[in-house]
């Protein structure tokens, strides 16, 4: 696997829930906003600048997209993955360890 980049991996992250974003994100800040609703600490990590970073969450996760989010070290996807967690109820859970 690549190196990261200046961006630490989710489990060296002191933190249940890693989001990796960039500053121009809607998503991002949709991710965000829906975490906070929720009352879920989270730490975000802008990867704007750092394409080593980028590409290895592209290999750590096949997408290219961001946010990229994590609970607990798993990749759950997204946004729009973080919204139909939650809308299924698995998201609580999964917050709630």
């Amino acid at each position: 696997m690549t190196k990261q980049g200046s961006a630490p991996r989710p489990d060296e992250v002191d933190s249940a829930v890693v989001l990796y974003v960039t500053r121009f994100c809607g998503y991002c800040f949709a991710a965000e906003r829906h975490l906070r609703r929720l009352g879920a600490p989270y730490v975000a990590i802008d990867v704007s600048s750092d394409p080593t970073a980028r590409r290895w969450l592209v290999e750590l996760t096949g997408q290219t997209t961001v946010p990229q989010i994590f609970i607990r070290g798993r990749s759950i996807g997204g946004y729009s993955d973080m919204i139909a967690l939650d809308e299924e109820g698995a998201l609580a859970p999964l917050l709630a360890g």
